[in-house]
This record gives C-alpha cells, structure tokens and sequence, in this order.
C-alpha cells in the first residue's frame, strides 16, 4: 500500500462507531468507496461482514477497525499513525460460500456466506436431514436441531459454538458440523474438500420446517439446499502485523 492511501471510511449505526467515523474522517479525510485504495470498517464482526459483502464488486482491501465486541475480523481501533498501520497491513485472502436454497414452493434462493451456511430447525421437533457430498449420498438421516458448513474464517464463530473444529486460515477443507444431533447420536460432522459440494435434503419436511442462513441472510421453509466454496470470488481484509487470522485461529484453541 502507498504511503498516503486514499480511505474510505464507513461505520456501523452505534453511538461509538459513528463518532470514530467522525473523527478519523476530519483527521485523514475520507473519499466515495469507488475511489479509494482502502476501505476502513468501524464496527464489529457482524458490521465487517456486511461490508465485505457490500463491497465484493470493488476488490477493495478492507481494514477493519474494532467498534464493537469481540471483534475477531477487526484490528484494535486507534486514531493515531493510520497510514502507516495501513502501510504495514498484511492481507488475508477469504473465499465464500454460495448458499443455492430451493424452497418448498420450487422457489431458488442464492447467497453468499463468508463465515457459514447453517440450516436450522424451524419449529418444535427436530429437522431430519440427508447429506450427500458431490452427488453421494453419505448420510440417510440426521436427526438434529440443524447443521452447517463453515469456511476457516468462520471455523470459530457458530461452528466452534456447535463443537465444530477450528480450521487454519488458508487450509483447503470446510467444516461440516452438526448441532445438537440426535441420531446418530455419536455424530460429530465431518472435514470435507474445499472443492466439495454439500447438499442438504430436508426430510418430512412440512412436518419438521427448515430455515437456511447465510451470514444472517435467511431463507424460511427449504426443501433442500447446495452450498459450494466460491474460489472465484476473493475478500481481502487487512490485519496488522502478528494479529491476522492465522494467529487468532491458532490463539483461540489456547484459551
């Protein structure tokens, strides 16, 4: 990155966020995200998210500065010397997950998920579910309150919640992860191929009602669900030296 970077600053709706954006745009200025080199997130983990997605078409770096809670995509929030952080920044490359949910009406729902893909049970009994992985059936049944598919970014959000594992940045699997499962009571999921495609069928399923999630982009009433890793389409988030994704991955099985 260039020694004076052009920034584009955007911010969650808190009180706290929308005062850093205030600030650090009369300190360092701030352009149209079109035009900027960098764009800096002031908000939390779900805020960073929602700008990753909303930038995708712009394949433009993002620095995320922590407004928020725990704040594992974000950096540590710091008015002072943010040209040089942004200078020493390391970039970390993140691929998605394409959500293709097809609901009880025949209709087709797509999204994009950079943490998971989580199906989940909508109602007062269990969901049965059938898993097959590149068109093989490997599951007949599942009896459970939902499963999901996590990239390694996300390996430590609601998949390390459900005992999912924690997956190292840049490794070429996902995390197939079940929640509270039922039968096969033993069942504790599966690490699958990157390349994988994971369907979902969902069993009785007007008596056992499924919902889709992707990155809270929610589909109600699915009958049945495909979830694929997108190579093709690249995030790229800043961290600062020491503090990127690996080492919080490796950090947070130390805790």
């Amino acid at each position: 990155m260039s020694d004076a970077p052009s920034i584009h600053f955007t911010a969650s709706e808190t009180e706290l966020a929308q005062k850093a954006r205030a600030a650090l745009g009369a300190r360092y200025g701030s352009v149209p995200a079109e035009q900027a080199s960098v764009i800096v997130a002031l908000g939390g983990d779900g805020f960073m998210l929602d700008t990753l997605h909303a930038t995708r078409a712009l394949e433009i770096p993002i620095y995320g500065m922590n407004c928020g809670t725990v704040g594992f995509l974000m950096n540590e929030y710091g008015e002072a010397d943010l040209p040089a952080r942004l200078a020493a920044a390391e970039e970390t490359i993140i691929n998605p997950l394409e959500m293709r949910a097809t609901g009880m009406d025949g209709r087709l729902h797509e999204a994009l998920a950079i943490n998971e893909v989580a199906l989940l049970r909508a109602g007062p009994q269990a969901a049965k579910l059938q898993i097959s992985v590149d068109g093989r059936l490997r599951l007949e049944e599942l009896v459970c309150d939902g499963a999901l598919v996590a990239t390694p970014a996300g390996s430590t959000a609601y998949n390390y919640s459900a005992h999912g594992p924690i997956l190292p940045i840049g490794s070429d699997v996902l995390a197939l992860t079940a929640m509270a499962a039922f039968r096969p009571r033993r069942w504790r999921g599966a690490l699958l191929p990157k390349g994988a495609l994971v369907r979902f069928d969902v069993l009785e399923a007007e008596k056992r009602p499924v919902m889709a999630d992707a990155d809270s982009r929610s589909v109600r009433n699915v009958a049945a669900v495909e979830i694929r890793s997108r190579e093709d389409i690249r995030h790229r988030i800043l961290f600062d030296p020491g503090h990127g994704l690996e080492e919080r991955l490796i950090r947070e099985q130390f805790v």
